[in-house]
């Protein structure tokens, strides 16, 4: 009790602040983490914009997004053309219109560790994520962002920087920020009650 009347502080205070800072404490990526691993999967829309080096103006596509936790993601763009992309555990598979491409991601180890940071990050697996990215959480509970950084120099050479931002155990938006320049934002809104 002398430490507050020390310094000036009524000692109800501390009792207060005191908790307040032990739990702005606890906000780390492990924290991050537990609270992802507890999303139960779903549905979303989202609006991705690529800028391409090559072309004038960016590429906007939009459409929906199905996850279900821990290993399947199911992509569907309407707009500008209807695409699907399928993420099922060791298997990519693309189609637009008649075109269909499936491909084992364990015989692509660079596609692997760019679907695993995104599956990773969503399922809350920080194993999985620092198996190739470093890690670096910053802002709070409410407003987040997290930074992979690739740990192995393969996948550096394709992508510089993936961020996820968020809330509580929602990922908002993802940018992927690739070594050759080009870049991707996608957001992220959750459809309720579907």
């Amino acid at each position: 009790m002398k430490l507050p009347r020390l310094l000036g502080v009524p000692s109800w205070l501390t009792f207060m602040v005191l908790p307040a800072i032990a739990c702005a404490a606890t906000w780390d990526v492990d924290a991050l983490m537990r609270g992802l691993a507890k999303y139960e999967g779903g549905r979303a829309r989202f609006v991705e914009t690529k800028t391409i080096a090559l072309l004038d103006k960016p590429v906007v596509s939009s459409g929906e997004l199905l996850y279900t936790p821990p290993a399947r993601l199911e992509k569907r763009t309407l707009k500008p053309r209807q695409e699907v992309m399928l993420l099922d555990g060791d298997q990519l598979s693309l189609e637009r219109g008649k075109q269909k491409l499936s491909i084992r991601l364990s015989d692509q180890p660079e596609a692997l560790a760019f679907v695993d940071s995104l599956r990773g990050t969503l399922s809350g697996n920080k194993a999985a994520l620092e198996k190739t990215y470093k890690l670096h959480l910053a802002g709070t509970e409410e407003h987040w962002t997290l930074d992979l950084l690739p740990d192995d120099q393969r996948i550096a050479t394709f992508v510089l920087r993936i961020t996820f931002g968020g809330s509580h155990n929602r990922v908002e938006w993802i940018r992927y920020l690739q070594a050759d320049g080009d870049s991707s934002v996608m957001t992220i809104e959750p459809i309720e009650g579907k």
